[in-house]
């Protein structure tokens, strides 16, 4: 198949969204399949920069997320792309502008459109004037607007589905979690962090790795680090990214006297990421909005426990303490985080770790989307001859 991906956001910048689509090229094109991503420009990518298979649209900053792109121009020459490459199948990945030009094309092309909704708008209304113009009304109206006459949506959780359900979205909805190549953090580790950091070889770290944002609630993990510092005087907290709450964040820690405790490392490249799943003891978090959880499944696949807050999509995942565990409270964190770190060795059955390292596994992934694919596109070709046939009928009763 002839796939084109079309998406607001893709590499270099650094997101879950853009990590899940470049997870999904390439383990669709490790199965033959030919992907064609259609993003906007970035202006840390050189405009006469060779990207194969890669197209960007002239975009601006978005509003409130400045660091994200949205496309100005860009419709006709998409479509124009798109019937050159003979797509086969448009694939969206956002509500905004990418988006609509997708759907434009697969309207055109005649081809399906799916889409994959990744985003829980409703916690991020904060962003556009601290939550005073939109309402979770309005997301829903949105949703539903964009997502009409879609031949499929692919939701990443039972949390996306849900609250599509509770859109009244009409389009088929599949659940398909995002993957992640397995195989990548199993290699040796490339950079020793822990040295990196002026962290030494015996201190318990924990790692935070996210976009700073407020959503992602760094800050409970912050308020409890005195607590779980008494009780281990050398740990360490390594939060890695970078966002909006990152000052708020260090003023808290200043607050707490707890500089000596706590690294913000900024930005790391993808690349580089898994050294620092490895890097750590454990990989906690305390967001409430994870739709997909990313993060949990790549520490999973790098083999470290997590403690993270209790969710739909975290207790589906978690489901033995060889993998990790949820918490609702403070000191159900910190029991948690201090039971593991007490007993490294406690909790290390491979079997279930194992089970849930296939049905996370990029393969998997690109197995579930590919039928996903097939199926509308009989769905698609059925529903059109079906309209075919009827205009024809009425055809013919007209020139009775």
């Amino acid at each position: 198949m002839n796939i084109g991906i079309f998406t607001d956001t893709y590499f270099p910048q650094v997101s879950g969204v853009a990590t899940s689509i470049k997870t999904l090229k390439m383990a669709l094109e490790e199965k033959g399949h030919s992907v064609y991503i259609f993003t906007t420009t970035d202006p840390h990518v050189d405009k006469d920069a060779v990207e194969p298979n890669i197209f960007r649209f002239a975009s601006v900053p978005f509003v409130s997320f400045t660091d994200r792109r949205i496309a100005v121009r860009g419709l006709f020459h998409a479509y124009q792309v798109a019937k050159e490459l003979d797509l086969d199948i448009v694939h969206t990945q956002t509500e905004f502008s990418m988006g609509y030009i997708g759907k434009f094309v697969a309207k055109n092309l005649k081809i399906p459109c799916l889409h994959t909704y990744h985003t829980m708008y409703e916690d991020y209304l904060h962003y556009v004037l601290n939550g005073k113009l939109l309402r979770p009304y309005h997301v829903k109206q949105m949703s539903k607007a964009f997502l009409y006459h879609m031949s499929g949506i692919v939701a990443p959780s039972e949390r996306v589905s849900g609250t599509l359900n509770r859109y009244g979205v009409k389009a088929p909805i599949r659940i398909i979690p995002t993957g992640v190549d397995i195989s990548r953090y199993e290699q040796q580790v490339t950079v020793d962090v822990r040295a990196a950091l002026g962290i030494r070889p015996e201190q318990p770290v924990l790692l935070s790795l996210s976009r700073v944002a407020y959503e992602k609630r760094i800050d409970i993990l912050i308020d409890a680090l005195p607590k779980l510092v008494a009780q281990k005087p050398n740990l360490m907290l390594v939060i890695v990214g970078e966002g909006p709450a990152r000052e708020d964040l260090e003023a808290q820690v200043a607050r707490l006297q707890m500089i000596d405790h706590v690294i913000f490392t900024g930005m790391v490249d993808n690349d580089d990421v898994t050294n620092y799943y490895h890097m750590a003891d454990l990989f906690v978090s305390a967001s409430d909005s994870e739709s997909q959880g990313l993060t949990y499944i790549e520490a999973m696949a790098a083999q470290r426990k997590i403690v993270v807050m209790t969710s739909p999509y975290a207790g589906d995942l978690l489901t033995d303490p060889s993998i990790g565990t949820t918490f609702t409270t403070e000191t159900e964190m910190i029991h948690q985080v201090l039971n593991y770190l007490n007993h490294p060795t406690a909790f290390d059955d491979p079997a279930p770790r194992q089970q849930k390292l296939y049905t996370i596994s990029a393969d998997y992934f690109a197995q579930q989307m590919i039928a996903f694919y097939k199926q509308s596109q009989v769905m698609y070709d059925e529903f059109h001859l079906d309209q075919d046939d009827l205009m024809e009928l009425e055809d013919l009763d007209s020139k009775k």
